[in-house]
C-alpha cells in the first residue's frame, strides 16, 4: 500500500528571506533560537538573515554546528536553547544546521538520551508531537532538510544514524536562492550531487510511491541541467533557484527511501577525524551502487538516462562519473585520505544504517565492500 503525505510550507523566491516574521508566527515561534554555522556568521548571511527578518540583535545564536553534526553539538545547543527559553529555532545553514536544530527540537520535549530517538533504536515511535517548532532557511542546495523528517547526527559512540518522524519535518521552510549565491564551486557541486543522488535513490527505491517517484524524476532533471550551471557561474540566480527546487524535491521523495549509497556514506561520514563531506561521499559511491542496481532496474533505468539525456541502454554509471568528476569532484576514497583498513568496517556497518533495507536491490556485505573497494 503506499503511503502518501506531504506536511509543510515552503515560500520559494528570491528575496523570500523577508518574510521572516510572518513565517515564525505562522510556525509557533516568538523566541527563537537560531542554530547556523561560524561560516554563515563570517559570510555575513546571519545578519543579513536577522535584519532583513526584522529580528533583534540580542536574538540566541549557536553558531557551533560542525560539519556533520553531533550528539555534543545537540548537547551546546540544548543548553543555549533553555537559558533563554525560547520556543522554537530557525535553521539557517546547510543540511548540518537543519539536522542539528531537529535534534535539539526533539531534545527540547523529550526525556531521554538523544540515541534512543534514532529510528534503528525504535525512535521513530518516541518522538510526539510535542517537539519544538523549526523554521529552516536553507543557504546550500543539496540535502533537502528543510521539507526532510530526517536528521543525520554522528553519536559519541562512533555511529551515525538517522532521527526520522514526520514531527521532525519543519514547520516552515524559506528557500531563499539569493542566500546560496556566495557558495564556492566545489561546495556548490559536492552539494548538487547529494541532491542528484537522492533523487536517483529515492526513484529506484521499491517502495510504491507514485507521487514522489514523480517528484524525484523532476528533480534530477532540473538538477542535471542546472548544476553545471551554478558551478560554472555562482551568480546564475536561474541555476541557484533550480538547484534549490531540486534539492527540495529529492528531500520530498524521501517517502519512497534512500539506498545502498547512503548507507555507505552514513558510516563513512561518521568518521570525524578525516571531516568527508556527505555530498561528495554520495558523488563517489553513486556509480557503482548503480552499476550494481542496475539488473534490478529494468523498469526504472531507462527513465533515468531520459532524465540525464542518455540513449537507450547508454551506461548511466559511466555517465555520472564523468558528470561529476567535470565539476570538480575526485572520485576515488584514496583522493578523500580514507584509509583502505577501514573498508571491511563500512561495509559490515553499511548493513545496520536505516537506509540499506530500501535500496533497489538486496545487498550483502560482500557486495558493500566490493562497492567500495570499486571507488578506492
Amino acid at each position: 500500500m503506499a503511503m502518501i503525505s506531504y506536511l509543510t510550507t515552503v515560500r520559494l523566491d528570491a528575496g523570500a528571506r523577508r518574510f521572516l516574521a510572518e513565517d515564525m508566527k505562522a510556525a509557533g515561534i516568538s523566541r527563537p533560537l537560531v542554530v547556523t554555522d561560524r561560516g554563515i556568521v563570517a559570510a555575513g548571511l546571519l545578519e543579513e538573515v536577522l535584519s532583513s527578518g526584522g529580528l533583534d540583535r540580542s536574538t540566541p545564536v549557536y553558531d557551533g554546528t560542525p560539519a556533520n553534526p553531533t550528539e555534543e553539538a545537540a548537547d551546546e545547543a540544548l543548553q543555549l536553547y533553555r537559558a533563554h527559553r525560547c520556543d522554537g529555532m530557525i535553521a539557517l545553514g546547510g543540511g548540518s544546521a537543519m539536522d542539528l536544530a531537529k535534534a535539539v527540537a526533539v531534545l527540547a520535549a523529550h526525556e531521554g538520551a538523544l540515541q534512543s530517538f534514532a529510528v534503528v533504536n525504535g525512535g521513530l515511535a518516541k518522538i510526539t508531537a510535542a517537539t519544538a517548532p523549526v523554521l529552516a532557511m536553507p543557504t546550500t542546495a543539496g540535502t533537502g532538510s528543510e521539507v526532510g523528517r530526517g536528521a543525520i547526527i554522528s553519536f559519541r559512540d562512533g555511529r551515525k544514524m538517522g532521527l526520522l518522524s514526520p514531527y521532525l519535518i519543519p514547520k516552515r521552510a524559506i528557500c531563499d536562492p539569493e542566500l546560496t549565491l556566495g557558495l564556492p564551486p566545489l561546495l556548490t557541486a559536492a552539494t548538487g550531487m547529494d541532491a542528484i543522488s537522492h533523487c536517483i535513490e529515492c526513484f529506484t527505491s521499491p517502495v510504491d510511491n507514485p507521487v514522489a517517484a514523480a517528484i524525484a524524476i523532476d528533480g534530477l532533471e532540473r538538477a542535471i541541467k542546472a548544476l553545471p550551471r551554478a558551478v560554472a557561474d555562482g551568480s546564475d540566480l536561474e541555476a541557484r533557484r533550480e538547484m534549490m527546487v531540486a534539492a527540495m524535491e529529492g528531500a520530498l521523495a524521501f517517502q519512497k527511501g534512500l539506498g545502498a549509497v547512503h548507507a555507505l556514506s552514513h558510516p563513512l561520514g561518521s568518521y570525524r577525524d578525516l571531516k568527508l563531506h556527505h555530498g561528495t561521499l554520495n558523488a563517489i559511491l553513486l556509480p557503482p551502487v548503480l552499476r550494481f542496481n542496475e539488473v534490478a532496474c529494468a523498469t526504472t533505468y531507462p527513465r533515468l538516462r531520459q532524465a540525464v539525456g542518455l540513449g537507450a541502454g547508454a551506461d548511466l554509471a559511466g555517465f555520472m562519473t564523468k558528470f561529476a568528476s567535470d565539476l570538480g569532484i575526485p572520485m576515488t576514497l584514496r583522493a578523500l585520505g580514507v584509509p583502505e583498513t577501514l573498508l571491511p568496517e563500512i561495509a559490515k556497518a553499511a548493513l545496520l544504517d536505516h537506509t540499506h533495507a530500501t535500496n533497489a536491490r538486496p545487498v550483502t556485505e560482500a557486495d558493500y565492500l566490493a562497492m567500495l573497494r570499486e571507488v578506492y
